[in-house]
């Protein structure tokens, strides 16, 4: 308590704390809604096995409106990432020190689960277990990776993305729209694969709101080119009040209420147009058979829930703010946030624990998914499940939240250099710490490589059937590209190539 109170103080006035908020809240609501709507029950084999309850109960279709909070996840990493990579440019240090140091925190609590996983893949092997029961185990509990394989495919962006912000503002996230879209008609009129670019693109168009968001709290909100005619001596550069109009070029997000009013209305009736008399489905949390699932890959229907979400959380804005400057509230967000990604990553393990604890005691209960039983062991489900994660953050959250420490309190000097602030390689560093000649070109491309082999990895798991005999639980090729991604990105991070 008293370490948590001390950060509170430490706090820096300008932190958008509500950002902070959003983000546990959000993993708090994904862990709920995931454990609420799980139903468990006994498969031809007399095993156990899970599926999602929400085919058996279309009335809960509606709540997903809510409970689908993937974009948000995206909307507070924009902010994040804009205003991280600002600060890390401004103490000298360039884009791939600053995509190494973000690798830091997301992949070692990852690199957690997957070794945990693997290594219990294989010891019940030993034990004799049947590949496609360990492989079906480990693909529950790795179902949470999906949503990570597309963040890790939209961080190594941030700066290129985040320079096409500054050009042409909200305009960027517009246009990503419309390609989403393109990529929903061809899936409507031919194959599945035409909108495959839409698990980038949806996400992308909603992290580009991020970046507009945290341009609106530093009052920069005109693009590039009126900065150049300003410094040509034309008009001056216009600071636009983040909630004053600009046009669809200014950098702002509009904060203003009739703004947010204006997105929940826009939002709401444009998501209700496409799912009602519209081709898409009322459900947000895309099911197995729905032709245009709505969220894999993101959907304009989903997009329209996101802008109306974004609404909503505007109007709530002020209000939370002044919440959070009080110590205890902050406090608390701050410890959720310390361990977010072990809560977000290890649920589902949870689950798998639970599972098999009752199931070896002969006491799982199996009630059909929406009868009356299944409701009433949601309460007890619950909360049993919430005792199980408490012990696993215990476990693996000091990994994040070291991580988290020992890259608050990396000194300024180091930036571009890694976490640990150490020279690799051969040759003179620049007098800026970061790398010089051809070793800044290869240590960009190998940091962009490794992310790459992690995004293959991933998704490379999800894409894999539950049921496949994989000896190690999770895909062979998906494990190796996994460890030479996570390995390299290691290395870099340790300093190799950091000199020129």
């Amino acid at each position: 308590m008293r370490r948590l109170a001390r950060l509170a103080a430490r706090t820096p006035a300008d932190r958008e704390r509500y950002l902070d908020l959003l983000r546990g809240l959000a993993i708090i609501m994904v862990v709920l809604g995931h454990w609420t709507i799980a139903t468990i029950y006994h498969n031809d084999r007399g095993q156990p096995d899970g599926h999602s309850a929400l085919p058996e109960i279309p009335w809960a279709y509606p709540l997903t409106w809510a409970v689908q909070v993937m974009p948000l996840f995206f909307l507070v990493g924009g902010y994040a990432n804009a205003a991280s990579l600002a600060a890390h440019r401004r103490r000298g240090g360039d884009a791939t020190g600053w995509l190494l140091g973000r690798s830091a925190r997301l992949l070692r609590p990852t690199t957690a689960l997957v070794l945990v996983l693997a290594g219990g893949a294989f010891v019940g092997r030993l034990a004799g277990v049947d590949p496609s029961m360990v492989r079906t185990v480990v693909w529950f509990a790795t179902i949470p990776l999906w949503f990570l394989a597309a963040y890790f495919a939209v961080v190594p962006l941030t700066p290129p993305m985040y320079a096409l912000h500054r050009r042409f503002g909200l305009a960027a996230p517009v246009a990503l729209a419309l390609l989403v879209a393109v990529g929903d008609l061809g899936r409507g009129l031919g194959p599945d694969w035409v909108a495959l670019p839409n698990y980038l693109l949806g996400w992308l168009a909603i992290h580009q709101l991020g970046f507009a968001w945290y341009d609106a709290r530093q009052g920069d909100c005109r693009h590039d080119r009126r900065r150049h005619d300003a410094r040509q001596g034309h008009r001056p550069p216009d600071r636009t009040p983040a909630g004053g109009r600009a046009g669809i070029r200014t950098r702002c997000l509009p904060m203003s209420r009739p703004a947010a009013l204006t997105m929940v209305a826009a939002g709401l009736t444009v998501a209700v147009l496409l799912t009602g008399p519209g081709p898409y489905p009322v459900n947000m949390i895309s099911l197995p058979g729905e032709r245009l699932a709505n969220a894999a890959p993101p959907s304009v229907a989903l997009l329209a829930v996101a802008t109306a979400q974004l609404g909503v959380i505007l109007l709530l804005r002020e209000r939370a703010e002044r919440w959070l400057r009080r110590s205890r509230p902050w406090q608390a967000v701050i410890a959720v946030n310390s361990v977010v990604l072990t809560v977000f990553l290890w649920q589902l393990s949870a689950v798998v624990l639970l599972v098999g604890a009752l199931n070896g005691l002969g006491v799982l209960p199996t009630p059909a998914a929406g009868s009356a039983a299944w409701l009433a062991w949601r309460l007890p489900w619950v909360l049993m499940l919430a005792v199980v994660l408490a012990g696993l953050v215990a476990v693996f959250g000091p990994i994040e939240a070291r991580t988290g420490r020992s890259i608050a309190n990396r000194r300024p000097e180091h930036a571009g250099r890694g976490p640990a602030g150490g020279h690799g390689g051969t040759g003179r560093p620049r007098g800026d710490g970061r790398p010089a000649g051809r070793w800044a070109g290869v240590r960009g491309v190998l940091t962009v490589a490794g992310f790459a082999a992690v995004v293959f990895a991933m998704a490379a798991n999800s894409a894999t059937a539950k049921t496949a005999p994989e000896p190690l639980g999770l895909p062979v090729a998906a494990l190796l590209a996994y460890l030479a991604g996570a390995g390299t990105l290691r290395v870099l991070r340790s300093g190799w190539g950091s000199r020129g």
